[in-house]
């Protein structure tokens, strides 16, 4: 069934047809028909930085920004679904077209630039919610704030979010916004883990609710600087990283024409970069819980991810190629796998 649906959406401009499909899924959500479609979630629970995960399979953010559709989504069985990436103040990210579909390498490039209804918007959705997984909350900065005072947005997004959030992620990784990859490292990554984690304890303390934090990185470190990054994620006691984001790269996909649109590429071009960033975040974090994203198109590729290291894994362009009987495919290889 899916794919027909995909070959009618495939026709459209893709940010078109991702937000027709979203409501289409809200629909057929509102009356009881998600999982009469797509089946009762797998259950394969597994406990990790102090939450229960129902099953090892989670939505990447990015998805849905807004935590707008965040019910309809939890009822294809994820285990986890992460929002956002969202900002203090609302933003309608870069000029369309800012998303592309490179179909012939099953990958996507997206510059969409953190568009987002701003962090008030989701929080009230994040409150609204009946999905009964974990939440992450992925958080940024506004484009109109420099780098030098990135960590003050980081800042009120998290104190805005930490009531609500069953995992809060920051992102320093899109390619998106201008900058942001520079605090990747050293003295800059300190700068900002640093306050946010102090924060993040404090937050831990006044409200008796401890909400694990992690960093979201890129696949294009080199094994030095992905030294650097584990060096910085452990001496500032994260809880996890997610690993990885899209990649600047166009290596694998230097035949498509649309393979000089800038932007990030995700899908399965990134799929071996991403598990080279795992393992060597796993032989420098042995007990860090890492969540690996990039490419998952398959149970085989899910459990590739957790071969390499991986204590879950998150799906994105996988969901868009395949469809949303990915997710049931990927809980259940992962459940047999263990």
């Amino acid at each position: 069934m899916y794919n027909i649906a995909r070959s009618l959406l495939f026709r459209l401009d893709p940010e078109m047809s991702h937000g027709m499909a979203l409501r289409g899924l809200d629909a057929l959500h509102r009356v009881g028909s998600v999982k009469r479609v797509y089946g009762e979630p797998v259950s394969d629970p597994v406990e990790l930085m102090g939450l229960r995960f129902s099953n090892r399979v989670g939505l990447a953010a990015g998805l849905d920004k807004n935590a707008d559709h965040l019910d309809a989504l939890g009822a294809l069985g994820f285990g986890f679904v992460e929002v956002g990436t969202v900002t203090p103040k609302a933003q309608p990210g870069n000029p369309k077209p800012r998303l592309f579909r490179l179909a012939g390498h099953e990958a996507i490039i997206n510059r969409f630039g953190f568009n987002n209804k701003g962090v008030e918007h989701l929080v009230q959705q994040v409150k609204q919610r009946h999905y009964g997984g974990i939440v992450g909350i992925n958080i940024g900065k506004n484009l109109t704030t420099s780098v030098e005072h990135a960590l003050d947005d980081y800042l009120l997004c998290l104190e805005a979010v930490h009531g609500v959030a069953d995992y809060i992620a920051v992102n320093i990784s899109s390619p998106n916004t201008p900058g942001l990859r520079t605090l990747q490292f050293g003295e800059q990554l300190d700068a900002l883990l640093g306050p946010i984690r102090a924060r993040s304890y404090a937050l831990d303390v006044e409200t008796g609710r401890r909400v694990p934090l992690l960093v979201k990185i890129a696949p294009d470190m080199s094994e030095e600087e992905v030294a650097l990054v584990a060096g910085s994620i452990a001496g500032n006691a994260l809880d996890g990283v997610i690993a990885t984001n899209t990649t600047v790269s166009r290596d694998a996909v230097k035949s498509d024409p649309q393979a000089n649109e800038a932007g990030g590429l995700s899908g399965k071009p990134v799929f071996e970069a991403s598990n080279t960033v795992i393992r060597l975040l796993r032989a420098q974090l042995p007990t860090l819980p890492i969540i690996g994203v990039g490419g998952v198109d398959s149970g085989d590729a899910a459990n590739a991810k957790i071969a390499a290291g991986a204590d879950l894994v998150q799906l994105y362009s996988g969901l868009i190629y395949q469809g949303p009987g990915l997710v049931k495919q990927c809980a259940e290889a992962l459940k047999k796998g263990r």
